[in-house]
């Protein structure tokens, strides 16, 4: 039961220690996958789509660093800019999302992009402080399997 415990915090610790490391990586990617996202967005509704609107809703956001980036898509010269980018949904008309000046004043000009790494890189306490209880109920376990199996073989002996 020891080496069990041992080799699920092991597990738990790699994991923690590559995730630590490789966040930069993890960063970067996730901002390559944002802009990808953008420039195949389309109306249809698939589900890249569905999460940038998800995520400028939620996050008060638009874009990838901010709102000028939908003017490189396909989809803002049909369309412009996307309503889930509206401070209000009753005020923005297709005409001020065409033009990015007046867009300006209708839509969140914040991106996307740091505002979801700040909100992950915060969650990323709570998510640290609840691993580290879980790693220490672990080692406590560890420990007292190990107690238990040092007293039952040193009950054995004596029974014999």
């Amino acid at each position: 039961y020891a080496m069990l415990l041992s080799l699920i915090f092991l597990i738990i610790l790699v994991a923690a220690i590559v995730g630590f490391v490789f966040r930069h990586e993890i960063k970067t990617n996730f901002e390559s996958n944002l802009n990808l996202a953008l420039k195949d967005y389309n109306v249809t509704a698939d589900r890249h789509s569905e999460a940038v609107d998800t995520i400028q809703r939620m996050l008060l956001c638009c874009g990838v660093q901010n709102y000028s980036d939908w003017e490189k898509t396909e989809y803002f010269s049909q369309r412009g800019i996307p309503h889930s980018c509206c401070k209000n949904q009753n005020d923005c008309s297709e005409e001020d999302l065409k033009d990015p000046n007046k867009a300006k004043l209708k839509v969140f000009v914040d991106g996307c992009f740091f505002l979801v790494t700040s909100t992950m890189e915060s969650k990323m306490i709570i998510v640290a402080g609840i691993s580290f209880g879980i790693a220490c109920f672990q080692l406590i376990g560890i420990i007292l399997s190990c107690c238990l199996s040092r007293y039952i073989t040193n009950n054995q002996y004596e029974m014999v």
